[in-house]
């Protein structure tokens, strides 16, 4: 990806914020969605929101994957969906469990190695759609489509053509120490808090015992929010294993389908020595990893900044790919 930021927006934090604060999603209109709601295996449900509008025959279906705390409004789902509309493909966005603006209903929500409801939410859509499946996720999302690929190995491409992770902390340790500290615990910890305890003593109070609610509401970071919620809600011993075991960067070599991995090397969310180098990923992973961009920023021009550099680029990859 060849990507320069503008020159008033030095920075990965500044590409980052005003990306998501001040971008200009849509050039025409905001995407228009229609919602549907799937039954889950374990009696819970996740929420669906596919793009309306006319599509071309056997077009490909763009998958989003959305990142920690998002939606199908999110910017940067919103920049995807007018990319696919662009180029008439049929376009969903994907909500993890808790996502779609309603609590879920199981004891459990969402995280990095969600994996197995990955697979069963792309082969599902296979199995719906006449056209190449081509899965982008993002940040969190990112990892866990990796992680899919990884498990799925040669039975993933035929499921889906190509995936694409933008911007994903594919070494969770490394990315969860840096969002833990200095100006990125003041403001990105704080921000997804915000979201996430409410949200996680909702479902204390769905399932009361469930976990320790004085220590989740102690939890300064997303190190004690994993360890006391995410970690042992999926069947992890605690966040250092969920961490580990969830970690995409370990297993980019065991990927089969075409995979492409993009991360700016100025994110504040992911640090450009946990990168992985081109010997670490295999044939199947092609790496973009330009120096500017921000956390699944990448924004272009002046005020109102236009945010269609990322899909554009990696949206043209998946359909190449395809």
């Amino acid at each position: 990806m060849n990507y320069t930021a503008p020159w008033w927006l030095p920075g990965g934090n500044l590409q980052t914020i005003v990306a998501a604060k001040l971008g200009r999603r849509y050039p025409l209109a905001a995407p228009v969605y229609q919602r549907e709601r799937w039954a889950t295996p374990d009696q819970d449900f996740i929420d669906l929101d596919w793009q309306t509008g006319l599509q071309a025959p056997g077009a490909p279906l763009l998958v989003l994957f959305h990142g920690l705390e998002g939606s199908s409004r999110s910017h940067y789902a919103e920049s995807f969906a007018e990319f696919a509309r662009s180029q008439q493909m049929a376009y969903v966005v994907v909500h993890f469990r808790g996502c779609s603006g309603e609590l879920n209903l199981a004891p459990r929500a969402y995280h990095s190695g969600d994996f197995e409801e990955i697979g069963w939410i792309l082969e599902r859509l296979r199995s719906r759609h006449t056209g190449p499946v081509l899965a982008v996720g993002i940040s969190l999302g990112g990892n866990a489509l990796l992680r899919w690929a990884q498990e799925a190995g040669s039975l993933a491409a035929q499921t889906v053509s190509a995936i694409a992770s933008v911007c994903a902390p594919i070494d969770l340790a490394a990315s969860g120490a840096s969002i833990g500290q200095g100006f990125n615990r003041q403001v990105y910890t704080r921000m997804f808090l915000q979201s996430m305890k409410p949200k996680a003593l909702r479902k204390l109070a769905q399932f009361p015992g469930l976990f320790d609610g004085a220590a989740l509401r102690a939890a300064k970071d997303l190190y004690a929010f994993d360890n006391v919620f995410t970690a042992p809600l999926h069947g992890f011993k605690n966040t250092q294993t969920y961490w580990r075991e969830a970690s995409a960067k370990p297993g980019l070599h065991r990927i089969r389908v075409p995979a492409l991995v993009l991360n700016a090397r100025n994110d504040p969310f992911v640090p450009a020595a946990s990168l992985p180098a081109a010997k670490e990923v295999g044939d199947w992973v092609t790496l973009w990893q330009p120096h500017d961009g921000g956390h699944v920023g990448f924004p272009v021009g002046a005020v109102p900044i236009e945010l269609h550099a990322l899909p554009r680029a990696v949206g043209g990859w998946l359909l190449q790919n395809r």
